[in-house]
Parts: C-alpha cells; structure tokens; sequence
C-alpha cells in the first residue's frame, strides 16, 4: 500500500547521500574558537534545500535574554491540509571539533564511503538527521503540516533553545515532535528512545598551597594538588565502581538485555578491564548515575620540572537517572565534594551545566504509529530503549508544548562514535530511517 513512498526513498537515496555529503563539508564547529561563519553557510545550505522543496523557510538567530546572540536556526514550514495534523522535525546542523587529526582514518570534513558506511565528522551526529528529514520529506505523500526545525548550537548546550522557543512558540507548535538524533539498538534494530538521563557538569578546582615549591625540598609533608584532586574523584566511587554519592536515584528496572560481550565489543572496553558498577548493563547506561572525569589543568609532561603544583582543576560530567532533578543532582555532588575534601585542601565548585532527563515510556497511539513505520521500514520489530547521554532539550519541548507527542528517533548505532575520531553512518540503517519517517508523514497526513 505504501509501496510508492519506500520506491521514492530508494530512487533518491543516491541524491540524498550527495547532498549529506555536501553537508558534511561544510565544517560548521559551533564551539566559540572556531570560525562561527561556517555555520551561516550550513543554515544557508539546508534553507535553499527546504525551498526547492516548497517549505517557506528562513535562517533565524535570536537573541537571548543576556544579550546574546544566538547561533543560526532554520525554520521551514508547511501548512497541513485541512483537518490534518502538524509535525515538527527537529535536528540540528552544527558538529562537534574534529580533536587529533592523527586519529582519523580519513578527511574528517570528507565524507567518505566505506564498507558501507559513510565517515567524517557530522555524518552521523547530525547532519544525517537533517539529511534524513529532507529526504523523509520528498518521499512522503502530501497532507501533513511540516516545521522544519534545525538548531545550529546543540554542541555547544543550546544556549538560546528556549529563547528560540518563546520567540516562535506559534510556529513550532504541533501535534507531533520528530527528533532524529538519537541511537538504534544495533545495526539492523531499529529503536524509539524512550528515555534519556538528564546532565550536570561541575568545575573542581583543589587547592594546598598558594604558590608552586620544590618537590624535592617540600615534598612529604605537603601532596601536590594532582595528587589531592586524586584522591578525591576517588570517593565518587565505590569498590564495585558504582557512584557513591549520596541520595542520587538509581534503578535497576530495564527491560532490554544488553549481553556482557557485546558492550565490550561495541565499546571497545580491553581484554581483562572489568566492568564497573553492579546491577544489568542497560540500568548501568540508562537508569543509574555516572560520574566522568572529562577534563584536568596538569602539567603536560614535556614541560616537567620537579614542581609541587599548588592547585588543580577538573570537570565533572554526571549523568543523572530519568525521574531526579539535576539540579538537585548538581547540588548533592557539590556536598559530596566538599565534605571529601582530602588532607583539608579547598575545594571549590562550579556548576556550569544543569540538563534534565527525559521520559515517555508509556505506549501512545502515535508512539505505537512510529513503531509501525520502523517495522516496515526494517523489516524487524523496533526495540524501545534508554539512553544514557543527554539530550536536554527535549525536556524543554515537553514543557513548552505538553500535548505533542514527543518520538526520539535513531540515525546512529554502537559503532558510529559521535563526538569522537571516525564518526560515522551506517547507511542501509539511515535508508531505512528515512524510510520509517516518509511512512510516518504519510500515514499522519491521510
């Protein structure tokens, strides 16, 4: 019945990678220290391809509430024909900094095919999920009201996201929110997100001295604060590797199994590293706390000197489980902190990041809509997961508009490593996510 809409798919799929492709090389880092006119030039880009698809469209940066202004969105709509619903495709089009260049296979800016997969830096993460949405588009019979949504600041944290949705609340609101930047189970699964832990990210700085001195003349009776930060991130775990900070929420209620050496082989854990943590891996991931050292002011080793270094600072990322605040979360890890502080050192702490989960577990009539269309498009029965990163934003969806149903679909897969060296697309999966999202359009639109 449907067969017309999965031929258009497969006769554009060469076209839609092309156009990806031409995505990718634009490198629109959102990170303050690289060149902000590339992300001009891919809202630019995705406009022009929102027009030739007959979407009234237009690049739009706000400004926020500090004065601020933000980075460029597109915004493309579509009026639904009467009686039909409206959908909202979101994705964003800024990427993540490519990091040590030694690391990559091939150009990161490049996209590159091989073995079927397409590499470089937003091939995936989520560029493919503009792509996706364009494509899903072209395919899809008409009928459906259509608000493109692509942000250009998600790597970044979304500074002006709620200011964007204030200032266009009218335009953005609908019946049904698309979000196409998650994860499939694995290749050839296909999944519905159907919660993600919320984040909290917090500067340490530990202090012992309030000058660098000798290690040789001093070192004994004062550790150096590399040490002393040490010694601290240690508490936030316990023997078994589970977070020890007090009064976090933690659940050990996952439906899905996630067997032992398929994690290790997807994450590439080494041979005789242990797991940390107790209880099924999906809690581990999905429905627990997790605490990461992300980054640390030391010393780099070629400028070693035998120096006791007076202060340190780290971050911490701690990912907080579905149903607990992350403000709340924030504060207790703070406590934490401070009440550990070794051999009496100061420590000082800044919370710089407070995201919230998200949680839509319960079945629904669109929800069980879009689990159709995945089938279909995959020949397999869709698996509903968690996901143990972040996507705050979403939240902020589901405040601002409480009677849209949100879907969080999936473009990338175990292997994909967004955000890291060799991101990239697994292209029969992103085939059949266009496909499942046509289906979807369409079948809303009838």
């Amino acid at each position: 019945m449907y067969q017309d809409v999965l031929s258009s798919v497969d006769h554009s799929l060469n076209d839609s990678l092309a156009a990806l492709t031409e995505l990718v090389a634009i490198p629109s880092i959102s990170a303050d220290s690289f060149d902000q006119s590339t992300l001009d030039q891919s809202a630019a880009w995705i406009a022009d391809k929102a027009r030739a698809l007959g979407l009234d469209a237009r690049v739009i940066q706000v400004e926020a509430a500090s004065g601020k202004k933000g980075r460029p969105a597109v915004l493309a709509t579509r009026a639904p024909e009467p009686g039909k619903p409206t959908v909202v495709l979101y994705a964003h089009h800024d990427v993540q900094p490519v990091g040590d260049l030694s690391l990559w296979e091939t150009e990161p800016f490049i996209a590159t095919e091989r073995d079927g997969r397409l590499f470089g830096r937003g091939t995936a993460d989520d560029k493919a999920g503009v792509v996706a949405h364009l494509a899903a588009i072209a395919a899809a019979r008409p009928g459906v009201g259509i608000t493109l949504f692509v942000e250009g600041e998600e790597e970044v944290g979304s500074p002006t996201f709620v200011d964007f949705l204030h200032a266009y609340k009218d335009e953005l609101n609908a019946d049904v929110i698309v979000v196409a930047d998650s994860n499939n189970w694995k290749v050839g699964t296909p999944s519905l997100t159907t919660s993600l832990r919320g984040v909290t990210q917090v500067a340490v700085t530990v202090t012992a001295l309030d000058h660098a001195v000798h290690s040789g003349m001093y070192g004994g009776p004062v550790l150096d604060s590399v040490t002393l930060a040490a010694r601290l991130i240690a508490t936030l775990h316990d023997d078994e590797g589970n977070v020890a900070v007090e009064g976090l929420l933690a659940a050990d209620d996952t439906a899905v199994d996630y067997p032992e050496e398929e994690f290790r082989a997807d994450v590439g854990v080494l041979e005789g590293v242990r797991l940390a943590g107790s209880g099924s891996i999906t809690s581990r991931l999905w429905t627990k706390p997790a605490v990461s050292v992300t980054a640390m002011d030391v010393t780099p080793v070629k400028l070693t000197s035998n120096t006791i270094s007076p202060s340190t600072t780290f971050v911490l990322s701690m990912r907080v489980s579905p149903g607990q605040d992350s403000g709340e979360a924030a504060d207790k890890l703070v406590a934490h902190l401070e009440s550990h502080a070794p051999f009496g050192a100061r420590v000082e702490c800044v919370v710089t990041e407070r995201g919230p989960a998200f949680s839509a577990s319960e079945a629904t009539e669109t929800s069980r809509l879009m689990e159709w269309a995945l089938a279909e498009a995959w020949g397999t029965k869709p698996v509903n997961i968690g996901v143990g990163g972040s996507i705050p934003f979403i939240a902020d969806l589901a405040r601002e508009f409480p009677s849209a149903q949100i879907l969080v679909t999936g473009i990338e897969d175990p292997d994909t490593r967004a955000h890291s060296a060799n991101e990239s697309l697994h292209i029969g999966d992103w085939r059949n996510a266009i496909a499942a999202e046509a289906l979807l359009l369409t079948r809303l639109g009838e």
